[in-house]
């Protein structure tokens, strides 16, 4: 039986050609023929003999999941649901920009936070993806998009915003950023990699060290008692943990500004006085972030509207008075489900 090239480590792929017989070097040969150019067969890679192509096409074998539903927004937002080999699905979105391309990937199939104001969330979680199937959202895309050149790379910025809470996942998704970071390969630098977590402190405090991407907090609230109503994980990482915690990351990754995220839902989180609350707890912890604050994007059953738009820019106001950067971010893709909380596998639309 063969093995699924993409399935493999760069490590796992060398070891394999040694027990072949073959020499090391052919694994970076390998790597930088489908991670770099996106090939598909071995008959593509012209720099290996047809001897030892042959060979590898004996013992190896190329497989990428499927497209189940291909969707474009009218702001030019896509959204794709792809299929993996046992049938389970996740939804992947590409957001074209002027000066750049930003993928949002997901990292598990459903979720198990169920945030309150999250359309993911209403989808019961079945189960991790392994890294393959992480780094496959970006090979499938690049392919959708013929990105393959790489001095005009449409594809410049990997956000895991999708699907899944990625540090309940964190090898995986480790295993994944180590592949994109690869020179030999994808070549995405950690600076153009954002992971965004509802507030893991133990894992923030291990990527802070092992992964140093930049890094969104999903925050949302300004006092324990509000998040823990709308996101039940702050009953296990309360504010003060997970600030404590940004705070390490700050001062291990000095360069790097993390972004909270502030989805502003009306009458709920908007009031000037969360925007002093946020303003006090940036202060108070003395954290280098900015604040992304996010229109409510509704789904179907959910509890909660959009604060208006002068709600919205009253708070921002408060934020940019005390010194804080804090865009109001533009809503993409909401036509298609495609915008940020609205992902949802179609197999459990509700």
């Amino acid at each position: 039986m063969t093995k699924n090239l993409t399935y493999l480590t760069k490590q796992q792929i060398i070891e394999g050609l040694i027990r072949l017989g073959e020499k090391p070097f052919r694994a970076k040969q390998i790597w930088n023929w489908i991670y770099a150019r996106g090939v598909k067969s071995f008959d593509e890679m012209t720099n290996i003999s047809k001897e030892t192509r042959e060979v590898l096409s004996q013992n190896f074998s190329f497989e990428h999941p499927q497209i189940s539903k291909d969707l474009t927004s009218s702001d030019g937002t896509r959204k794709w649901l792809i299929k993996f080999s046992d049938c389970r699905e996740v939804e992947t979105v590409f957001i074209p920009e002027e000066t750049r391309g930003t993928l949002c990937i997901s990292s598990q199939v459903g979720c198990t936070l169920s945030c309150k104001f999250c359309h993911t969330g209403t989808q019961t979680w079945v189960r991790n993806l392994e890294f393959h199937e992480i780094v496959a959202q970006i090979l499938l895309t690049k392919d959708l998009l013929c990105d393959w050149n790489k001095k005009e790379r449409k594809l410049t910025n990997i956000v895991f915003m999708g699907m899944g809470e990625p540090f309940f996942n964190y090898e995986n998704v480790a295993k994944a950023v180590r592949i994109l970071n690869d020179s030999d390969g994808l070549d995405l630098s950690a600076r153009k990699i954002t992971i965004s977590t509802s507030g893991l402190v133990p894992e923030i405090l291990r990527a802070a060290d092992e992964l140093k991407t930049n890094l969104a907090i999903s925050l949302h609230a300004t006092n324990d008692k509000l998040r823990t109503e709308i996101m039940a994980i702050n009953k296990k990482y309360p504010l003060a943990e997970l600030l404590s915690a940004c705070k390490i990351y700050n001062r291990k990754n000095p360069n790097q500004k993390i972004t909270f995220e502030y989805v502003m839902l009306n009458g709920v989180n908007d009031s000037e006085i969360h925007a002093q609350e946020l303003v006090n707890l940036v202060r108070k912890f003395n954290l280098n972030v900015k604040i992304n604050l996010i229109p409510f994007n509704p789904w179907n059953d959910c509890a909660y509207d959009c604060s208006k738009s002068e709600q919205i820019l009253n708070f921002q106001k408060k934020l940019k008075n005390a010194g804080l950067i804090s865009p109001i971010r533009k809503t993409r893709g909401d036509d298609v489900l495609a915008a940020c909380g609205q992902l949802k596998s179609s197999s459990q639309r509700s």
